[in-house]
C-alpha cells in the first residue's frame, strides 16, 4: 500500500510540471545598394531574428510597405525623409518581440557648375563661378593657381588666374554622407608677345628699292596693332598684316606695338635696302641639250618672270606664254649650240609653242656684224644696267649662227619682247650623255627704260 501511494505521488509531481516558452529576439541588418542614400534608394533587409517563426515587416515610405517573409527582398524609397522600419516576430509559444529602426533617405546629390570669363582670358584673367548643384549642403572649391586657391562658399565670387595655361577647377559637394565632385578646365592665354617676320615680293627679293614687303604678324595674345615704318610709302598702319612699299635706301626701322587691353609690348627690327640697279642677276642656270629637255631631266626653256627652267612635260598653255629664252643643243658633243627665240623653233627638235614670245639673240658677237658688244670682263663687273641699256641689239644672220664649245666663257646678248636687254655668260659645257647641259649666268634689266 505504501508503494502504490509513492508511485501516484511521483506521477502527480511530473504530470503537473509547466513547460518553459522559447523567447523571440528580433534583429536585422540593413544594406544600402552602392551605399547610395540619394533617391531612388534600394535597401535589402537581412533578418537575424532568433526564436521567431512568423514575421511582419512594416516599411514606412517604402515599396512594398509590408512583408511577412523572413527576408523581404528589395525595398525601394522614392521620397526624401526619415522613415521607420518595424519588424515584429512571434512563435507558437506565444513569444513576441519587435524592433524599430529609422532610415534617412536623401534627395539626389547633383554636382554642376559654370565658369564665366568676366572680361577676357588674357592674364590676369578673372572668372566667376555659378554653382548649379543640388541636394548638397557643403561645398569645397579648389582653384588651381587661382586667387583665392579655395573656397567653401556655395558661389565663391570672383577668382583671378595670372599664370598662362590650363587650370583645373574642382567643386566637391556633400550632404554629410555622400560626396561628389566635378572638375572643369579654364585656359589663360599666353603672356602678350610682340613679334613679326616678313616676305619680300618675288620681284624684289634683292632688297633694291622700290621693294614691296608683306609683313606677317606673329604676335601672341594681341588684339590691336600699331606699325611704324621708316623709309616707306606709308609711315604707319593698324592692320594686322600690312603690305608696304619701301622707297628709301639704307637701314630702315620697322616697329610693331601690340596690346590686349591689359599689356602693351613693342618690338623693332631693321631691314637694309639698296639702290635700284635695274639689274637682275641670275646665277648657275642650267640649260639641257635637246635630249635632256625631251627626257625631262634638264629643261631648255627659261622664263625670266618665273626665274625657272622648264622641261618639256612642264610646258603648259599658260607657261609657254612666259618663255623668254630657248636653248637648242644638238648633242653632247656641243658642236652646234644656239639660243633660239620661242617663236622660231622650226628647225629644232622642239615642238612649236602655240602663243610664243619674240626674243632677239646675238649668239655670236664675232659674226654678227653689228655694233652691240659686251666682254666677259664687262659682264662680270656690271654694277647696274647702264651697259645693257646702251647696247643696240639687232638680229642678224651672222649673230644667229650656232656656237661650239671652243670659246669659254661666251657672252650671248638678247632682248625680250618687252624690250628688256640682257646677257648670258656660258660658263661651261657639261658632258653627261643625253643629260648634258650648259651652265650659265644671266644678267637682265628688271624694267625696260
Amino acid at each position: 500500500m505504501k508503494n502504490i501511494i509513492y508511485i501516484i505521488s511521483i506521477l502527480s509531481l511530473f504530470g503537473c510540471a509547466k513547460e518553459e516558452a522559447i523567447p523571440v529576439i528580433v534583429d536585422f541588418d540593413v544594406e544600402i545598394f552602392n551605399d547610395d542614400f540619394s533617391i531612388p534608394v534600394q535597401v535589402v533587409f537581412i533578418n537575424k531574428t532568433e526564436g521567431g517563426e512568423d514575421y511582419e515587416w512594416i516599411f514606412e515610405g517604402g515599396t512594398p510597405s509590408r512583408s511577412v517573409n523572413r527576408n523581404p527582398g528589395v525595398i525601394q524609397y522614392d521620397q526624401k525623409g526619415i522613415y521607420t522600419i518595424e519588424l515584429t516576430a512571434t512563435n507558437e509559444d506565444g513569444s513576441r518581440d519587435t524592433r524599430i529602426e529609422e532610415i534617412q533617405i536623401d534627395d539626389p546629390v547633383i554636382v554642376d557648375f559654370e565658369a564665366t570669363n568676366l572680361v577676357d582670358n588674357f592674364s590676369p584673367a578673372a572668372y566667376s563661378f555659378q554653382n548649379n548643384s543640388s541636394g548638397a549642403d557643403t561645398f569645397l572649391w579648389i582653384f588651381e593657381e587661382g586667387t583665392p586657391a579655395t573656397s567653401t562658399e556655395q558661389n565663391p565670387g570672383e577668382v583671378v588666374f595670372t599664370e598662362p595655361g590650363d587650370h583645373i577647377v574642382i567643386l566637391q559637394v556633400s550632404n554629410g554622407r555622400e560626396t561628389y565632385e566635378q572638375q572643369k578646365t579654364i585656359t589663360v592665354a599666353p603672356f602678350l608677345e610682340s613679334d613679326f617676320d616678313f616676305d619680300l615680293a618675288f620681284e624684289d627679293d634683292d632688297f633694291q628699292i622700290p621693294a614691296r614687303i608683306q609683313f606677317n604678324n606673329n604676335s601672341v595674345s594681341a588684339t590691336s596693332y600699331e606699325w611704324k615704318f621708316n623709309g616707306a610709302s606709308t609711315s604707319m598702319s593698324i592692320e594686322e598684316n600690312p603690305e608696304v612699299i619701301f622707297n628709301q635706301e639704307g637701314v630702315q626701322t620697322i616697329s610693331l606695338t601690340v596690346s590686349n587691353g591689359k599689356e602693351t609690348k613693342t618690338i623693332s627690327k631693321q631691314i637694309e635696302f639698296f639702290k635700284n640697279t635695274n639689274l637682275r642677276i641670275l646665277n648657275d642656270i642650267r640649260f639641257g641639250i635637246n635630249t635632256a629637255h625631251i627626257s625631262n631631266t634638264i629643261g631648255s626653256f627659261y622664263s625670266v618672270a618665273d626665274r625657272k627652267v622648264y622641261t618639256a612635260e612642264e610646258i603648259t598653255s599658260d607657261i609657254e606664254k612666259r618663255i623668254d629664252l630657248t636653248f637648242f643643243g644638238l648633242s653632247d658633243t656641243f658642236t652646234r649650240n644656239r639660243f633660239v627665240s620661242p617663236d622660231a623653233l622650226l628647225g629644232t627638235t622642239f615642238d612649236e609653242l602655240i602663243n610664243p614670245k619674240k626674243t632677239i639673240f646675238i649668239n655670236s658677237q664675232e659674226l654678227c656684224s653689228c655694233s652691240a658688244s659686251l666682254t666677259v670682263a664687262e659682264f662680270d663687273s656690271m654694277p647696274d644696267d647702264t651697259l645693257l641699256e646702251s647696247l643696240l641689239i639687232q638680229e642678224t644672220s651672222g649673230g644667229l649662227q650656232d656656237f661650239d664649245d671652243t670659246l669659254i666663257p661666251r657672252i650671248v646678248l638678247f632682248q625680250t619682247q618687252e624690250g628688256k636687254k640682257g646677257a648670258i655668260k656660258v660658263k661651261s659645257f657639261i658632258r653627261d650623255g643625253q643629260n648634258s647641259y650648259i651652265l650659265t649666268d644671266i644678267k637682265i634689266q628688271k624694267e625696260n627704260r
